[in-house]
């Protein structure tokens, strides 16, 4: 059983920009354009899909997985195969519930960018602008950090306070301000401008939204994302309810064998890392950034969530110029530690392809999961 220490311990150590530069790196060198053949129907993609997760779960590498190709007007394919929870012979269903983890990121930025929009933040505004009654308890070296460092990860933070689950008897949105203000008080090693994945910095953009709005991410999530494009299975922490099978399990690899776990990572890391949803519902998030219609964001604000500084947008990995994908490639990975899910989105194509599996094998599960991604690649442009 992983005691809670030990969920700490895999969040600090896992949601973090390793990941995204080695998924990322994969893109860059895996990736080739393939031959195309004669269109067959999307049905085909999809048992091409099953059959490739299939032979993964047989081989032993995840106890279950779903994937699928994904346009602007929604999933083209989808499979899914293996199971909710090792022991049990329930199906893993392309329909259950699957943890996003820091694949949330690009969810809290956009939701962000609606409070933008309406003249409530702005990208410069700086964090003291924000909640000037905890100035004075700031270090100089968080005095002037922006909202758009934050979200771009160069607001010189750590990549976690000390403790997620302090002050865990207040209410949540006080209970993220006691942590951002005990974390703030003294220096930090990491250099501002610099970028260093931070978990908690969106945190503290979070703070900002609930401060100038009085509402909880978790409500302004639900009222100003999800409701708005109809994801109604999208909600917070590990799918599924405690003690039974009615979602998928998460899994870590123990002595060579998989361990069911539904552990809970802290409520105040949600912004960063703690979304659950189906994937047909993801698909309708991620058709925003496929030019699909949408009440959300004018297109200047969609443009200025994937404009990248360096390779890191506000919530995304950005690959310029990938011949495969005639252009941009959108990137994110996320994990909580019993859960992996890998995105990627090639504008120019009207494509995104995501793979997610619940589990995390530490030596294994990435570089597993960017080869499906290749595969489903393959996939879509094969009988095109």
């Amino acid at each position: 059983m992983i005691g809670k220490m030990n969920v700490q311990t895999r969040k600090i150590r896992w949601c973090g920009c390793s990941d995204l530069a080695l998924t990322a790196l994969g893109f860059l060198l895996a990736y080739t354009q393939p031959a195309c053949s004669q269109t067959k129907p999307e049905s085909d993609k999809s048992a091409a899909i099953t059959q490739a997760l299939t032979e993964v779960v047989n081989q032993g590498q995840a106890p279950g997985m779903v994937a699928a190709i994904i346009s602007g007007k929604g999933i083209i394919a989808i499979g899914s195969a293996g199971v909710r929870k090792v022991g049990s012979d329930i199906p893993f269903a392309c329909n259950d519930l699957v943890h996003l983890g820091s694949c949330t990121k690009a969810m809290t930025s956009t939701m962000i960018a609606t409070l933008v929009a309406e003249g409530k933040l702005n990208w410069e505004m700086k964090l003291v602008e924000a909640l000037p009654e905890l100035k004075k308890s700031f270090h100089p070296d968080f005095q002037d950090i922006t909202l758009w460092q934050l979200l771009t990860h160069r607001a010189g933070l750590p990549s976690n306070p000390t403790d997620w689950d302090a002050y865990n008897t207040k209410e949540i949105k006080e209970r993220r301000l006691a942590i951002l203000k005990d974390n703030l008080s003294s220096a930090t090693s990491v250099k501002q401008g610099e970028f260093n994945y931070s978990n908690f910095g969106y945190m503290i953009a979070a703070c900002m939204a609930e401060k100038v709005t009085g509402l909880s991410w978790e409500s302004l999530m639900k009222q100003r994302l999800f409701n708005p494009l109809g994801m109604s299975s999208a909600g917070f922490g590990v799918p599924g309810t405690p003690g039974l099978i009615d979602q998928p399990w998460g899994h870590q690899r123990f002595g060579g064998r998989w361990q069911p776990s539904n552990d809970y990572d802290a409520e105040a890391l949600g912004p960063a890392g703690e979304i659950r949803c189906t994937v047909a519902d993801w698909s309708k998030f991620l058709a925003i950034q496929l030019g699909n219609k949408n009440s959300i964001l004018e297109q200047k604000y969609l443009d200025k969530l994937v404009e990248p500084v360096g390779f890191y947008a506000a919530g995304w990995g950005v690959i310029e110029d990938l011949p495969w994908a005639q252009g941009r490639v959108l990137t994110h990975n996320g994990s909580n530690g019993i859960w992996y899910a890998t995105v990627l989105v090639a504008t120019r194509l009207d494509r995104a392809y995501v793979v997610v599996t619940n589990s995390r094998d530490f030596t294994n599960t990435e570089d597993l999961c960017s080869k499906m991604i290749n595969k489903l690649i393959k996939i879509n442009q094969t009988n095109n």
